[in-house]
């Protein structure tokens, strides 16, 4: 993990009016958020793992499923996911369970970025201060 200050750190938002602002820059709703806290991932490559810019927020009037609610933005950082290869490859998976048993664990949740990445990472960053600064 690769943290990245930023400009729009401790910046508030409307949690609609912000996921309306970052969906077609490409980001999409974190799968660990909780009523209170949650993250905007942006996947960088998808090759070996996955590598994910992402922006943590957190709850500061109201509960993220519930209307109005406001969220405050944390400091973004880079994120590196190592998953396990072949876990499906002879295995059947019906429906029902495709849709529970969607994603393999991380053999590494924490593995190291990849360098290469790194660079892309701020490049994105800066496109989102943009977008939201200037909003």
């Amino acid at each position: 993990m690769i943290e990245i200050p930023s400009k729009i750190e401790g910046m508030q938002f409307d949690l609609y009016k912000l996921e309306q602002a970052l969906k077609p820059l490409g980001y999409t709703v974190g799968g660990n958020w909780d009523y209170d806290h949650g993250s905007f991932d942006y996947n960088i490559d998808s090759e070996v793992g996955y590598q994910f810019l992402r922006v943590p927020f957190q709850a500061i009037d109201g509960q993220l499923d519930s209307n109005g609610c406001t969220v405050e933005i944390g400091r973004p950082f880079l994120l590196s996911h190592k998953y396990q290869r072949g876990l499906d490859d002879n295995a059947f998976t019906g429906n029902l369970s495709a849709s529970f048993n969607q994603f393999s664990e991380p053999v590494d949740k924490d593995a190291s970025f990849p360098k290469e990445y790194i660079d892309v990472g701020k490049a994105l960053l800066d496109e989102l201060e943009s977008a939201l600064i200037n909003e």
